[in-house]
């Protein structure tokens, strides 16, 4: 595989994490939100989102990637919501640990039919999400990173015009990293650099 992974500041370089170049920064082109940094790859139509949210602690830490899962398929109209496809177990990441307190680390993955932008749900396409929660519990935040790979491109979707519609070439047929590569090494390497970021506390 000739596709290498580099590390990406993020949030002002408070945070980290690698995932190849080819994906570009989207704040450059449109409005994200300031609790997140995506990156997309339009050639592909894939994309990787860093996302930070208060820590949620009604949602217990087993099932907390899936929970998420379901939350995004909600948030982004999914037609019949997620079907999903893998859950993780539930594990400490000791190189995120503060003050002595450990994140804890879960992931899903799922498909979901989604739409892209304003366009409803007859332009929707069959995407395989990938999610992980990272939970530092020790500054009250919720980390979510989340790539979105296509599986099947509906005709009627602006992504029709940029990769094709129909069933999505795979990654590596094209020279590419897989989705699951990308998204398995954005996650190892995410990295605190600033626990400031979280807030005077921390």
């Amino acid at each position: 595989m000739g596709e290498s992974c580099v590390d990406h500041p993020l949030f002002g370089g408070a945070l980290s994490s690698a995932f190849p170049l080819r994906f570009q920064d989207l704040s450059t082109i449109r409005d994200v939100p300031n609790n997140q940094e995506a990156f997309a790859d339009p050639n592909r139509d894939e994309s990787i989102i860093f996302e930070l949210l208060d820590l949620k602690n009604d949602v217990h830490d087993a099932g907390s990637a899936v929970w998420f899962l379901q939350d995004l398929a909600t948030e982004q109209d999914a037609d019949e919501g997620v079907v999903l496809e893998y859950t993780s177990t539930t594990e400490e990441v000791a190189a995120l640990r503060y003050r002595d307190i450990p994140a804890i680390l879960s992931t899903a993955i799922g498909q979901m039919a989604i739409s892209k932008g304003r366009q409803g749900r007859e332009a929707q396409n069959i995407v395989r999400v990938y999610l992980a929660n990272v939970r530092l519990k020790g500054v009250g935040t919720d980390v979510l990173i989340a790539a979105y790979e296509p599986i099947l491109i509906n005709p009627l979707s602006e992504s029709a015009q940029t990769v094709g519609a129909g069933l999505a070439t795979p990654a590596i047929q094209m020279g590419s990293l897989p989705m699951s590569e990308v998204f398995k090494t954005a996650v190892s390497s995410f990295r605190v650099h600033q626990w400031s970021l979280f807030g005077s506390g921390a």
